[in-house]
């Protein structure tokens, strides 16, 4: 059952805004762990960690506010509602991955090219305690924020949900980085595992950008969707109606979808607006945030 289902609205937007602070939260902590770690010990990979947490620090904080944004209803200046604020969310949420990737791949570069000081080993099973900590925090908060995503609909969750699992992956490796320095003394073992980081986080941002984009150029819903769409329609058509010029676009957590419903010639307005209502009624209890639009077109055969 889809959670719209038994969730009106606003209780939908607050979940959306109480998992969305659980991730401001939880970045704020990890950002002082990681850098008080990270410098205790000079790893590069650990204050890369830190400096990636920092960045999914404000992204959480933009997730907050767009969330909070879209879930406010339509407005005179805004009719379809707010939810393209998600969409730029996204995109913003994005484009600060890329520059924390910039960041963490030149930190790396420098020490790979000119070297760096020597971890110290007092409090290199610190940096690996904090490592396997920010890990686990991660993986708790991001299922927490794909859940939620999955449930609503909701892009700039699941762009923060992304943000946290990639941390935690990358917190893996610097985990195990900073496990094989341990034991084979080998330095070197820290900026490479800064570069892979880097990457990690550079794909999952060409993702990000290239779902925000399609929705914020309106590009048409899925194919699966469309079938659902018209199988829906179709219920409703029978043998005397059809439809024609299905159009539909995504706007945050909101789906749009506008069609022509081809009705017999002598139905009045009456009956053609009583079946419009059904079919709409039908859209909105199976996915609770959409908006539909039909225009009434009289069969000319």
């Amino acid at each position: 059952m889809n959670m719209n289902d038994s969730l009106n609205s606003g209780e939908i937007n607050q979940r959306k805004k109480n998992v969305a602070a659980l991730s401001v939260i939880s970045n704020s902590v990890l950002v002082v762990f990681k850098l008080i770690a990270g410098i205790s010990i000079g790893s590069i990979g650990i204050i890369s960690e830190a400096i990636h947490s920092g960045i999914d620090l404000i992204a959480s904080g933009i997730a907050f506010i767009s969330v909070k944004k879209s879930g406010m209803p339509p407005d005179k200046c805004h009719a379809y509602g707010h939810g393209k604020y998600e969409d730029i969310s996204g995109m913003a949420e994005a484009l600060l991955i890329f520059a924390a990737a910039g960041i963490i791949l030149w930190e790396a570069l420098q020490k790979l090219v000119f070297g760096g000081e020597l971890l110290s080993e007092e409090f290199l099973t610190v940096g690996i305690i904090v490592m396997l900590i920010s890990a686990c925090a991660n993986w708790i908060v991001s299922s927490r924020l794909f859940k939620v995503a999955d449930e609503t609909g909701s892009i700039a969750l699941e762009s923060d949900g992304w943000h946290l699992r990639t941390d935690v992956y990358t917190s893996l490796g610097v985990f195990s980085g900073l496990i094989l320095i341990k034991i084979t003394g080998l330095e070197i073992i820290d900026p490479l595992i800064a570069v892979g980081i880097s990457l990690i986080i550079i794909h999952t941002a060409y993702g990000l950008v290239k779902r925000s984009f399609w929705d914020l150029t309106d590009k048409s819903l899925p194919p699966e969707d469309a079938r659902e769409i018209e199988n829906i329609i179709l219920q409703y058509c029978g043998e005397s109606c059809s439809y024609a010029r299905i159009r539909t676009r995504k706007s945050g957590p909101d789906r749009h979808v506008e069609f022509d419903l081809i009705v017999p010639p002598d139905m009045d307005v009456v009956s053609a607006h009583a079946l419009t209502e059904k079919i709409e009624e039908h859209f909105y209890r199976h996915y609770g945030q959409i908006y539909v639009t039909i225009h009434i077109e009289p069969d000319k055969r």
